[in-house]
């Protein structure tokens, strides 16, 4: 560092440390704050157009500065270490990528619900779809290079690659080529309050939002009809059931 800031000084490697995590909670926080500004000024769509170009500048800037830093090969603006794992080590890694996924969802549902109630809860929850779910199905769509009308088959492989994919279990039932029936057999999330004796957790006004937007990223012509979702009665054999198809 070329010139040190009065106020770390003194500061003890102890401290130094919680600063360097600090940088990294503030950076998340910020890049998170842009995008949802950029979502709120301009519409969603042109927002993850923009995020799109952010991020491949950003992160490799992000990435190989810290390799320099910390003497670590990078390689694209990816830790090296990376392209090297075996495919296990990686499927392992992207689960539990998932799972801290979820994990840091609930966190947030149960700290504004602790202080708020459930019905902010639910309402910041429900809203935070409005922007996610179109957002991971843009990024999977790029992933997989899927076109704007790819249709059921489109969203099909999509479903496949949802963070929820990698940790819960999922079906899917072929209507036809314009059709298709999506079921959450298991989630971890319904069940884990199934063992604790607890009634499911009406996500349905999540739901609502978070499928058809997903959906609709997609391919704007497909619609989505709930078949049934918590405080919906189902079968034992799913949790949640949604219908997806082109007219």
């Amino acid at each position: 560092m070329s010139k040190v800031p009065e106020g770390i000084k003194e500061a003890d490697n102890a401290m130094l440390v919680q600063i360097v995590m600090d940088a990294f909670r503030r950076t998340v926080v910020h890049y998170g704050a842009w995008f949802a500004e950029v979502a709120h000024q301009v519409g969603m769509e042109k927002a993850m157009a923009v995020e799109d170009d952010v991020w491949k500048v950003s992160m490799a800037n992000q990435v190989d500065r810290l390799g320099k830093t910390l003497n670590f090969p990078t390689e694209n603006g990816v830790p090296s270490v990376l392209q090297s794992l075996p495919r296990e080590t990686l499927l392992d890694l992207i689960e539990k990528m998932s799972i801290n996924w979820l994990a840091n969802d609930g966190i947030w549902f149960q700290a504004v619900e602790k202080k708020f109630g459930m019905g902010d809860a639910k309402r910041c929850n429900d809203t935070c779809w409005t922007r996610y779910s179109p957002f991971e199905a843009e990024r999977i769509k790029k992933l997989l290079h899927l076109p704007d009308d790819g249709g059921i088959p489109a969203l099909r492989k999509a479903l496949s690659l949802r963070m929820y994919a990698f940790i819960n279990e999922q079906s899917i039932e072929e209507i036809n080529e314009n059709c298709l029936v999506f079921y959450m057999n298991n989630c971890r999330v319904q069940s884990a309050r199934k063992r604790k004796g607890l009634p499911d957790y009406p996500c349905k006004s999540a739901g609502m939002v978070e499928y058809p937007t997903f959906a609709q990223t997609i391919d704007s012509r497909i619609k989505t009809e709930c078949i049934g979702c918590p405080p919906d009665e189902h079968p034992d054999n799913w949790f949640c059931a949604w219908k997806f198809y082109i007219e």
